[in-house]
């Protein structure tokens, strides 16, 4: 693996400096990890201990806002840079970079038309109203303004030179400060910032001038879109992006990171509706365009194989990687010794910034030690009495308790009632219009790290008393992780045989569903059937939802998305509805206004919510001395929750 890998992991020079590979740790947004004063914390710096030692070449660390006013503020924990008194946790995080022999980068970041969190307003070129509703209302930038923000930015500069790091890096997408002024969406100006792409360009002219002048031959690296997506609103095209990095080239910009996207961009740019390696494109069109500029690109590029392909090819010279290493950080040990079977693949399921929209600290899906590397429960210790432990269930929640239990000295055994792992999520994996293999990848991880920590898997088992008074003597521990089944209770009793069927039945093909389809429930579950049915078998589909809107149990950052394919496909969605009667061919349902209508239909899937398989629990309860749950058995919910209840309990047995 090291072979194919070789490009990735030479050495690079970089002007003065030289990394130990082409891999650049880029900063992933905020974490929400902070002091409300922009006061970096324990738990921060915990995270950042970690990531400093994942071995990339180049470490950036996450965004700091420079004004001290806030305007640039775009999280309510975001770090701040704007005074010497934020100065002693920098030191010690360029310091960790540095001991694990990496270069420092500190990011700072003016959030500008996404801004202003604690303020009520937001400050960018032109007043151009929010597309979104949660941003606040924007104030048009001053002259005055324009050149105290830029000495914002050149003393933020010299202050993280001067905390130890040896460079800096800014920050023009997602719609921030720098993009306000590129982009034509929101530069509406008629003065020498505004009109031209020159004349939008030049705020950030100056500020690439000012913040090279304020640290001398340290390194500036700044993040530009290749395509801002914002077709709809009339942002910049993808020439108009490329002709930007011209102009940072021209004015001594020593790392173009390339990148693609806005907040309020109608198309997703990192979420697992896109295939890896789709945007590659724009990085080696901009490699094309500027030779002699390091070029870093890694959106939807999770595969070290294929980031070292692209740098064979002269499509990139950096690999800027972020959410893969959130997932797993030890992704670059990894794929060095060849063992990226045992990689925690990044999902996309993007919790990493739909939190963030919430106001929350940031989390992963994979990593459930992420923001919690400071807390002793996290940690996995060496079990001082090793036990064997049995778990009931193999979906994700028992598979993770199983692995984490096993990582710490444990002997575990896996008890599955289905042939294989990986419980529902295997089913619902093959319907994802997003990318199935994000979602399968998480199922094959299980099956790899079993078979490494000699983990045994006995499929086709039922475990019940009657088998549990048999083995009693064999565990010192049960684990119970049955998931849960949809409650039927929800609906009305069906009057037609075969009619009703379980969601998870068509998930893992023990019922094919008829031509004419009606989904009951517009939830994750629902959605992800009634787009595969239409899209992948040709069904004729629509979904009955009692809420007024669909996909509630959705990601925000991820809600859009099957709202667009459920009116791509022409699937109707009757929101507001209760389900009256199923029988008869068909669903009858009821509207808010009193009215109701007859849905025809070969197959009716309940997709409602579900309720916890605990009767297995109950009935071992009083024949074994330690007996634990998790998961879905415990309390229904999603992926997320599943694996981090399976992790802290395998961490604490």
């Amino acid at each position: 693996m090291t072979q194919t890998l070789s490009r990735l992991f030479e050495p690079a020079k970089w002007g003065k400096l030289e990394s130990r590979n082409r891999i650049k740790y880029g900063a992933c947004c905020v974490s929400n990890y902070n002091e409300r004063d922009g006061t970096i914390t324990v738990r921060e710096l915990g995270r950042m201990q970690v990531i400093a030692g994942t071995q990339c070449g180049i470490i950036t660390n996450q965004g700091a806002y420079p004004d001290p006013l806030g305007e640039g503020k775009g999280y309510f924990r975001q770090v701040a840079l704007h005074d010497d008194r934020f100065l002693p946790e920098f030191e010690k995080i360029a310091g960790w970079i540095h001991a694990a022999g990496a270069i420092a980068i500190q990011q700072i970041l003016h959030a500008g038309r996404y801004g202003g969190i604690d303020l009520g307003y937001c400050i960018q070129p032109s007043i151009v109203p929010q597309t979104l509703p949660h941003f606040r209302p924007p104030r048009e930038i001053t002259k005055e303004q324009i050149r105290e923000t830029i000495a914002q930015h050149a003393d933020a500069a010299k202050r993280a030179l001067r905390a130890g790091f040896d460079g800096t890096e800014v920050t023009s997408f997602m719609g921030y400060l720098l993009a306000n002024f590129n982009s034509k969406f929101t530069n509406r100006r008629t003065d020498e910032y505004g009109g031209s792409l020159r004349n939008r360009g030049r705020f950030m002219c100056e500020l690439i001038d000012a913040i090279k002048q304020a640290q001398g031959d340290a390194p500036l690296v700044v993040r530009l879109n290749g395509a801002e997506l914002m077709d709809r609103w009339g942002g910049n095209s993808e020439d108009e992006c490329f002709e930007l990095m011209q102009m940072a080239a021209e004015h001594g910009v020593d790392m173009i990171s390339v990148t693609v996207g806005w907040q309020e961009a109608p198309e997703s740019s990192i979420g697992r509706d896109i295939a890896p390696g789709y945007w590659n494109r724009l990085a080696a069109r901009a490699k094309k365009l500027l030779p002699d500029t390091p070029i870093a690109f890694g959106n939807r590029l999770p595969d070290p194989a294929m980031a070292d392909r692209c740098i064979e090819n002269g499509e990139f010279d950096f690999w800027e990687v972020c959410r893969p290493l959130l997932a797993d950080p030890d992704l670059v040990r990894k794929a060095q010794a060849g063992k990226m079977n045992q990689v925690k693949r990044c999902v996309g399921s993007l919790n990493c910034l739909s939190r963030l929209f919430r106001d929350l600290p940031y989390t992963c899906t994979m990593n459930p030690q992420l923001g919690h590397e400071y807390d002793p429960a996290y940690q996995i210790t060496p079990a001082v009495a090793p036990k064997k432990i049995m778990v009931i269930g193999a979906g994700p929640s028992g598979m993770e308790c199983a692995v984490t239990a096993a990582r710490r000295g444990h002997q575990v055994t896996v008890f599955e009632r289905g042939p294989d792992i990986g419980g529902s999520l295997a089913g619902y994996a093959k319907h994802d219009l997003a990318n199935s293999d994000d979602l399968t990848s998480v199922v094959d991880y299980y099956r790899n790290m079993a078979q490494a920590l000699n983990i045994e898997v006995k499929c086709n088992s039922t475990i019940d008393p009657k088998a549990m008074r048999g083995m009693l003597h064999q565990y010192d521990v049960a684990v119970v992780a049955t998931g849960a089944r949809i409650d039927h209770t929800l609906l009305p009793k069906p009057t037609q045989d075969g009619l009703l069927v379980d969601a998870a039945d068509v998930a893992t093909g023990k019922v094919v569903p008829g031509q004419r389809v009606v989904v009951l429930g517009g939830g994750k579950i629902g959605l992800t059937l009634a787009e595969a049915l239409k899209h992948t078998h040709g069904r004729e589909v629509c979904v009955v939802e009692s809420d007024k809107r669909i996909a509630g149990d959705v990601m925000p950052s991820f809600k859009w998305r099957h709202t667009a394919w459920i009116e791509e496909l022409g699937i109707p969605a009757h929101t507001g509805c209760r389900v009256l009667a199923i029988g008869d061919g068909g669903v009858r349902i009821g509207r808010a206004d009193g009215s109701e209508e007859f849905l025809a239909a070969d197959t009716v899937i309940a997709a409602v919510a579900r309720r916890p398989n605990q009767e297995l629990f109950h009935e071992l309860e009083w024949m074994i001395d330690e007996l634990h749950g998790c998961g879905d058995s415990l309390v229904p919910r999603g992926l997320t929750q599943a694996i981090h209840d399976g992790f802290r309990l395998g961490a604490r047995l």
